[in-house]
């Protein structure tokens, strides 16, 4: 029940995903903040809740609250899906405790020390690129990026019915030969690992189709590309909205364009395009942003329900074991 706008947005787009998407929501969390948000008398078909004494904060140590705080309501979230309770996990709160309770709790595939984070960038007339790793583990050693690639394309695999996913090396040259020593020794184990290594791509081959569809580096530089990438978007729309407003001339032709612009931004939305999954847990975890509205709640959950449904975790650990 963790995030900036926690806990009225997060139970507010917990009830409209029942109502949307027609799913079963358990909510977690402490129940003298939750419970005043729920409708009074029974809850609506679809909804149970779970009351959690603890909470873990955005700005906590992950491993020592995880340890301590049992009862806090990540913790608890990630034991309901280890128990059966429930098929995936959804929050916006503490990423560092998220993933911790979830290796803790869930998991990790044998073979695979550490998870990665597996975000959507959005493609305009296509689906989503996914991005490894946007943070999780920031030094890997080569032989995780190919676990990570190998993983993606199973949730792209599943998610959107690509039979051979594109797999791109982020780097600072599409050359062969370009980029650090993780690059360089990286490389050759991805073109023999992945039929459809596609080689170096470049911050230039975000958001575009016709290149690539997983995008594989180390959670230092895929961060900072993510982080990037969001800060451009936001200060493009800005300066749109700028230029608009100049003069009457400017803002009249603004009338007509705009719906056309916010047409054109919705696809870029956070809201819309859903949360980051973990890759090499053993259950369903998704990572919402941490600013998550309630329409992006909703949309997490969407991206929780779908991987659960389509086994998205037995197929990415088939993928690991086959490969090694």
């Amino acid at each position: 029940m963790g995030g900036d706008h926690a806990p009225t947005e997060i139970v507010a787009g917990a009830l409209l995903a029942v109502k949307e998407l027609d799913a079963n929501v358990l909510l977690v969390g402490r129940d003298d903040v939750v419970e005043p948000l729920l409708p009074s008398g029974n809850l609506p078909t679809g909804v149970e809740f779970f009351a959690a004494k603890e909470e873990i904060e955005m700005g906590e140590d992950p491993i020592a609250a995880v340890r301590n705080k049992k009862d806090s309501s990540i913790v608890q979230a990630m034991n309901a899906v280890k128990d059966g309770r429930a098929s995936a996990v959804v929050s916006a709160g503490n990423t560092g405790a998220v993933t911790t309770a979830a290796v803790l709790r869930l998991g990790r595939f044998k073979g695979v020390p550490s998870p990665a984070i597996a975000v959507p960038i959005p493609v305009a007339g296509s689906h989503s690129q996914i991005l490894v790793d946007a943070g999780a583990v920031l030094d890997p050693a080569p032989e995780r990026l190919v676990q990570y690639a190998l993983m993606a394309c199973e949730y792209v695999r599943a998610r959107w019915g690509v039979d051979k996913p594109r797999v791109g090396l982020l780097s600072v040259g599409s050359e062969k030969g370009k980029g650090d020593e993780l690059r360089r020794n990286t490389y050759p184990l991805l073109e023999k690992a992945l039929p459809s290594f596609v080689g170096n791509v470049e911050g230039s081959d975000f958001m575009k189709s016709d290149r690539v569809d997983v995008i594989i580096t180390d959670g230092f530089t895929g961060n900072i590309a993510l982080k990037s990438l969001e800060g451009a978007l936001r200060s493009l729309a800005k300066m749109v909205f700028s230029v608009i407003d100049i003069n009457e001339e400017t803002r009249a032709a603004g009338e007509v364009l705009l719906p056309h612009f916010l047409q054109a931004a919705s696809l870029y939305d956070p809201d819309v395009t859903g949360g980051a999954l973990l890759l090499g847990i053993k259950g369903v975890t998704v990572i919402s942003h941490g600013s998550s509205s309630a329409r992006a709640i909703v949309s997490s959950i969407a991206v929780a329900a779908e991987c659960a449904q389509r086994n998205v975790v037995d197929h990415m650990q088939e993928a690991v074991t086959d490969a090694s």
